[in-house]
């Protein structure tokens, strides 16, 4: 993977979207501008991608740095892509390694652009935004907010761990995996709903949606049109090339995933969703007056996973999943098969939760039941 880092003041951000790459596992080359380096030294980029930082078209001659990067590459990303950059890059020029390297890449090539809003939406650059698209280039729509000295607006760095994320999107469509969801609609639910006791306190779960965000993510790496419902995941990193609506309690949950599931090819609930809500929140908090506390009545919620069997179209393939407890694996697959037949989907993961297992950890593993009798 090749890394071009342009010379403006989010230049220091390349380091942490460096820092990234390289801890995925990916093996990265950094080209910075001459620009580039005034913001950050070369020893910088050298340690964090444990390789020797090239400079100038015209260090290593021998080796013909910009043909061997561009035709090596699996990846070029340029962080930042200043105005400048992209003209250059839209009209040709090649008068330094990083638009040499431009014109030889033979791969997918991203740019996060990153510069002042008139920047931005000056004629010219846009202009130059279109001309790379047109091209196949992938150029990502700046962030808005605090800029340098005392602006705002749009023209923002995109986050590192969003760019990340859409590297690793572009990388898995260009090599890794079969697009074998092409046209496919997945609606795919995450995270832990919360029921509100009152404006302070909530019902809620341990779900931390790893798993839902991991499903969506290679559902659209794999091509499909992904809608990842998502329930209280704001730690995680949205996946790049999906649409995401957030909600809160199990009923807003019920309603985003009905609403998007109406065409989808599947739909996928790996959300934790409450079973049960208070019957009444209250409107301000409850207090400690060092009396026992009353009880708290609760009323079942709606059923979405029965409700989208109900509604299930022809062809439409609904999944479930079900965090259980038992006191054996044998217990755990008894109350999955129990789930598996009340629901009426036609899969069911099971997880067995507990000591450390399935919640909030980052590997998983459980049983795939089907509607047909097979267990996996």
């Amino acid at each position: 993977m090749v890394l071009g880092v342009g010379g403006g003041i989010a230049a220091y951000k390349a380091c942490e979207v460096l820092r990234r790459l390289t801890e995925a596992g990916h093996r990265v080359w950094v080209v910075p501008t001459e620009a580039a380096l005034r913001f950050v030294g070369a020893a910088t980029f050298e340690a964090l991608s444990e390789h020797p930082v090239h400079t100038g078209i015209f260090t290593d001659v021998p080796e013909v740095p910009h043909v061997r990067l561009g035709q090596g590459a699996d990846l070029v990303l340029v962080v930042p892509a200043t105005a400048d950059l992209l003209a250059r890059a839209a009209h040709g020029r090649c008068d330094d390694l990083l638009t040499a390297t431009l014109l030889t890449a033979r791969c997918p090539v991203l740019f996060a652009p990153a510069m002042h809003t008139e920047m931005w939406l000056h004629p010219a650059t846009g202009h130059n935004v279109s001309l790379l698209r047109s091209r196949g280039a992938v150029v990502v729509e700046p962030a808005s907010g605090r800029l340098t000295g005392a602006d705002s607006g749009t023209g923002r760095l995109p986050e590192p761990a969003e760019i990340v994320e859409l590297a690793t999107l572009l990388l898995a469509r260009a090599d890794a995996l079969p697009e074998d969801l092409t046209g496919r609609r997945v609606v795919v639910s995450a995270g832990g709903t919360r029921e509100p006791l009152d404006p302070v306190r909530f019902l809620g779960n341990h779900s931390s949606g790893r798993q839902g965000y991991a499903l969506a993510r290679v559902a659209a790496q794999r091509g499909a049109h992904v809608t990842l419902v998502a329930a209280h995941t704001a730690d995680l990193t949205d996946p790049a090339g999906v649409r995401v609506v957030r909600v809160g309690t199990a009923h807003e949950l019920g309603e985003a995933v009905l609403t998007a599931a109406g065409d989808a090819d599947a739909v996928v609930m790996a959300a934790a969703v409450a079973d049960f809500r208070p019957t009444r929140a209250r409107s301000s908090k409850i207090k400690k007056t060092g009396e026992e506390p009353g009880p708290v009545a609760l009323v079942t919620n709606p059923d979405v996973l029965v409700e989208l069997v109900s509604r299930r179209r022809p062809g439409q393939v609904v999944v479930g999943f079900a965090a259980e407890t038992g006191d054996s694996h044998t217990g755990v697959l008894e109350h999955g098969r129990a789930k598996l037949a009340r629901k009426g989907c036609d899969l069911l993961v099971v997880n067995a939760v507990g000591d450390g297992r399935a919640f909030g950890t980052s590997s998983n593993g459980g049983w795939l039941l089907g509607a047909d009798g097979s267990e996996t």
